[in-house]
C-alpha cells in the first residue's frame, strides 16, 4: 500500500550544511478522509558503511571520532565508536564503502559484500545507507587511516566478542555498527 499525498508545499529552511526543507501536505487516510501534516526533512544524500573483520584473528576494525550531535544529546566526550562510513558523493555505494575503508582505516580490501540497505532515521532524514562487510588482512593496509581533511579518526582493532559486549554495556551506541556486528553474529561469519 502506498501513501497518497496531495497539495505538497515545500519551503527551504536551510542549505548551510545540507538541505533542510519544510513540507506541508494532505495525507489521505484509510477511512477516505485526509489530514494536513507538516514535516521538516533533512536531505544529506545517501551513504555507505563497511565493517572490516578478520575471521582468523577474530577481530573487527572500527573508528572512534567526535560526533557533535551525540555530544549535544548527552554523550559527554562526543566520541563515537563506529564502522567507517561516508556519503556517496556521486560514487556507487560499493566504491564509497571501499573509499571510506581506505581513508578512515587504511585498509584497501580485496573483496566487499553488500548485505542490505536501510533508512536509519526515516522520520526526518532522507538518507539511505548501503551496508557492506569485508574481510581484511594485514597485508591490505595501505596507510595508517585516520580520515582526510578535517577528520580526526582513531582506528580501533578489537576482538569481535568484545565488540558485541560493548553493545550490551553501552560503549557502542551507533546504529549502523550494531546492525553490522549483529549481522556477522547472526550469519555466523565470526565465531
Amino acid at each position: 500500500m502506498s501513501a497518497k499525498i496531495e497539495n505538497v508545499k515545500k519551503e527551504l529552511l536551510s542549505d548551510n550544511w545540507y538541505v533542510l526543507n519544510k513540507y506541508t501536505f494532505d495525507l489521505k487516510r484509510k477511512n477516505g478522509g485526509s489530514v494536513q501534516q507538516v514535516r521538516e526533512v533533512y536531505d544529506r544524500g545517501n551513504g555507505a558503511t563497511i565493517l572490516l573483520y578478520n575471521r582468523e584473528r577474530g577481530t573487527v576494525v572500527l573508528t572512534n571520532q567526535f560526533r557533535m550531535p551525540t555530544y549535544v544529546n548527552g554523550n559527554q566526550s562526543g566520541m563515537l565508536l563506529e564502522a567507517c562510513a561516508g556519503l556517496l558523493d556521486g560514487d556507487s555505494p560499493e566504491w564509497c564503502a571501499r573509499r571510506e575503508a581506505v581513508e578512515e582505516t587504511g585498509f584497501q580490501v580485496a573483496s566487499v559484500k553488500k548485505v542490505f540497505e536501510a533508512y536509519m532515521s526515516p522520520g526526518g532524514v532522507t538518507e539511505l545507507i548501503h551496508f557492506f562487510i569485508a574481510e581484511y588482512q594485514d597485508n591490505e593496509r595501505r596507510t595508517s587511516g585516520g580520515g582526510i581533511e578535517d577528520e580526526d579518526i582513531e582506528v580501533v582493532e578489537l576482538p569481535f566478542r568484545e565488540a558485541l559486549a560493548m553493545i550490551d554495556d553501552g560503549r557502542i551506541k551507533d546504529g549502523k555498527t550494531i546492525m553490522l556486528l549483529q549481522y556477522l553474529e547472526i550469519h555466523q561469519i565470526m565465531a
